[in-house]
């Protein structure tokens, strides 16, 4: 199995790195990810004109292939199903994000819209995201914030879903949603089968409008964060996640009561996480 890894935060995110080394047994792991930040890219391609696209060989510890292009996340994805990184691939695994990608971010992520390219193409992908200690369900984690970081536990929820594709793959390309607590294994309380939220723990409730100094008509938009609410319902993704629990979400289904035909990530993810 030929597995390509990609990101939305770049090709030097540690993150990438620990989870392209924990699918090493599992197949042909190829890294083709963005040369710098792109979060919140969602699936787009960019300005192919103005991009002029190029890709550049990397070096990582434990991989024996990686490139770093400069464009979006989907586009690398893109460029792969067209034979840029060699022969096709029969897996794309998009992470590990930090920061949970639940609720209103999965429309905007980067990491997932690699994993929704996939799809378009035929290629089941999976898009692995993890909370961090503060703001963790947002998308995106400051780097101050990731001093903590347990991208191990995320790395084997990882494993695990990429496994059972190994052992009996999908009939229909599909994408899951994963995402993790920032908890050692051990701490994980089990996993979750959850619907896409509709609201966040936290999230951005106003902008305000700034003057930049020194340059007339032009202001500074700086957005404020409103106070933590309720944790959502279990069943959605950020209820989950906020409670110390995994989310897999299938995106490409309609309901919770609909899941992907012969999947035994779900068996798996009990036999190590309990539900």
């Amino acid at each position: 199995m030929r597995i390509l890894v990609t990101n939305d935060d770049g090709i030097d995110s540690t993150g990438l790195h620990v989870l392209a080394r924990s699918l090493v047994p599992f197949g042909e792991v190829i890294i083709g990810a963005p040369d710098t930040e792109y979060s919140g890219a969602s699936s787009s391609f960019g300005p192919l004109h103005l991009i002029r696209p190029e890709m550049q060989k990397a070096y990582i510890d434990g991989v024996d292939e990686a490139w770093a292009v400069n464009g979006p996340p989907a586009l690398c994805v893109m460029f792969a199903r067209l034979g840029a990184f060699g022969p096709p691939f029969d897996l794309v695994v998009s992470g590990i994000n930090p920061g949970a990608n639940v609720g209103r971010s999965v429309y905007h992520s980067g990491t997932i819209g690699a994993a929704l390219t996939a799809r378009n193409g035929g290629i089941t992908g999976i898009a692995v995201s993890q909370a961090v200690d503060e703001g963790g369900y947002l998308g995106q984690g400051l780097e101050l914030m990731l001093k903590n970081q347990k991208w191990h536990s995320a790395a084997e929820a990882a494993a695990i879903a990429v496994s059972c594709l190994v052992d009996k793959p999908l009939s229909e390309a599909e994408v899951l949603n994963i995402n993790v607590p920032n908890l050692e294994i051990d701490d994980i309380k089990g996993w979750v089968d959850t619907e896409v939220g509709t609201n966040l723990i936290r999230s951005m409730s106003e902008v305000s409008v700034e003057p930049k100094l020194g340059h007339e008509g032009t202001y500074h938009l700086k957005m404020g964060w409103g106070d933590r609410l309720p944790d959502p319902p279990i069943e959605t993704d950020v209820g989950a996640v906020s409670r110390g629990y995994i989310s897999l979400s299938w995106l490409s289904r309609l309901s919770r009561e609909d899941p992907p035909t012969g999947s035994t990530i779900e068996e798996a993810f009990t036999e190590n996480f309990l539900s």
